[in-house]
């Protein structure tokens, strides 16, 4: 009894060979995926001498092959194992093997790259608001008595500083401010330092200074909260941050960018040299001008004395009315110089009760009463930002217990360790079909093998292998050695 047979699975549909197959493969992911961002963590870092560089990108469920070849490095980062990267890449297939995997154009710190997006979309958000316009920026004074220096008293840039103003002009005085200028409550200190300073006016210019670093180091300068309080501090502020290549948003804000807090430093403060040499050409000519009034005054006084000698009455009469003059308008300005001079005492009492060691002594017992609460306000702000710090390490603690790491290291080293085993395991297997070939071929090409094939070795008596007939005369003994065997012959003749 006949049945009908299942229909062939490939009935209908093309057959591919595996190197036909991958590479259409390759072309359909190429063709639809095109360049990708990926951002992930590195893994299984690999350079060969070749210069390209192997890796895995992967996440907390999955990963994939990535290729960054020599000529694209430059476009790159630094690359180490487990460094968390933003990838520019290229989807493809790698048709030897059938992998799928990226080919790296461009890859760049994925802390790094946010934190310059958030840069650069804020500098764009306060530049549409204005805050950069030359015509918000304050003019420096022409003279600066006291500099207010708002930057870190640990660091080696307020030494840098106040060594610079002391050998430019020491008679600056130099007020500071000190603040954090790194971490995640850095940019609210300055900020609030910033308005504290505009509060006392106790200085002429501000000073807003740090040291070099990278972008993440000087992100506090990058912070809203300091771009908008250097906008409306009424002091003149001069940002002197990081290097001359370094840009923060507080350069651009600020009334005067300097390159370095050392050329700030230079910047406001005069060359004591200079103005000393310009006292000294001062006085020469006040000097000489001084000299030269009184040659005037003493040649005009001589020849008033000579005229009073030779003319003693000429002019009296003129100047006796002028006295009288000058006397009735006397008499007449005594009644009123009572009044206005006890005006003057009165405005003269005023201004030294406002003066007075009392008054102001007044002022600092109420500034006094004011700075516990305000101490205790800092020292509880303080407390509540350790409070949420030491909770939020709490929170990152629990949610990355060091058990679920082991278990992910562990993990990992049974992954390596089946990986090391199957290569071990490929790498003899290889070695073996390499010596089964070479027996092969020496069982082919070795002396039995062609012996097996019909040839012979002829050697004289002394084992030496035979090469030209005319060396060996008639009557010569050779042996011939064969497959099995050997033969004693003699040589009757010998032909070229």
């Amino acid at each position: 009894m006949e049945t009908d047979s299942p229909p062939s699975f490939r009935q209908g549909l093309p057959v591919y060979t595996v190197s036909r197959l991958n590479q259409e493969v390759r072309g359909l992911l190429e063709g639809r995926l095109g360049r990708v961002w990926v951002e992930g963590e590195i893994g299984n870092l690999s350079q060969p001498s070749s210069g390209h560089i192997y890796f895995t990108l992967k996440d907390a469920r999955a990963q994939v092959r990535c290729a960054l070849f020599r000529g694209a490095r430059r476009l790159c980062c630094a690359v180490t194992d487990g460094m968390q990267v933003l990838v520019g890449a290229r989807v493809s297939l790698y048709e030897g093997r059938g992998d799928f995997q990226l080919i790296v154009e461009q890859m760049e710190d994925a802390g790094e790259g946010a934190l310059r997006r958030a840069f650069e979309a804020l500098k764009s958000a306060l530049a549409a608001e204005g805050l950069f316009d030359a015509r918000h920026k304050k003019p420096l004074p022409s003279v600066v008595r006291r500099i207010g220096v708002v930057t870190s008293p640990d660091g080696a840039v307020w030494h840098d500083i106040v060594t610079t103003l002391r050998r430019r002009f020491p008679a600056i005085a130099v007020l500071l401010y000190p603040v954090p200028v790194q971490g995640r409550d850095a940019g609210t200190a300055i900020a609030r330092m910033l308005d504290l300073a505009n509060e006392r006016r106790e200085c002429d210019v501000l000073l807003l200074a740090r040291g070099g670093g990278s972008l993440e180091d000087l992100w506090c300068f990058n912070e809203e909260i300091v771009a908008r309080a250097i906008f409306r501090s009424q002091l003149p502020v001069v940002a002197g941050i990081g290097h001359e290549t370094d840009t923060t948003i507080a350069d651009w804000v600020a009334d005067l960018r300097a390159p370095t807090p050392t050329a700030a430093a230079e910047l406001l403060s005069p060359d004591q040299v200079l103005w000393r040499r310009r006292h000294a050409e001062a006085r020469h000519r006040l000097q000489r001008l001084l000299e030269r009034t009184l040659r005037e005054r003493v040649q005009r006084f001589d020849d008033l004395k000579r005229r009073l000698v030779t003319q003693p009455l000429r002019g009296l009469p003129e100047k006796r009315l002028k006295v009288a003059a000058l006397a009735r308008r006397l008499i007449m300005a005594l009644p009123v110089y009572p009044a206005r001079a006890r005006a003057r005492l009165q405005a003269l009492g005023q201004r030294l009760e406002r003066r007075s060691p009392l008054t102001r002594l007044h002022v600092y017992r109420v500034r006094l009463t004011l700075l516990p609460g305000r101490l205790s306000a800092a020292v509880r702000a303080a407390l509540r930002a350790q409070e949420t710090r030491l909770t939020r390490l709490n929170e990152r603690l629990r949610a990355h217990p060091p058990d679920r790491l082991w278990e992910r290291l562990a993990g990992r080293h049974g992954l390596l360790k089946d990986r090391l085993e199957r290569a071990m395991q490929n790498a003899l297997k290889a070695r073996a079909e390499r010596v089964a070939l070479l027996n092969r071929a020496l069982a082919l090409t070795g002396p039995p093998g062609v012996l097996n094939r019909g040839y012979a070795i002829v050697t004289d008596t002394q084992g030496h292998v035979a090469r030209e007939a005319r060396a060996y005369p008639p009557g010569t003994t050779l042996r011939v050695r064969l497959a099995q065997g050997e033969i004693i012959v003699e040589v009757k003749a010998t032909q070229p």
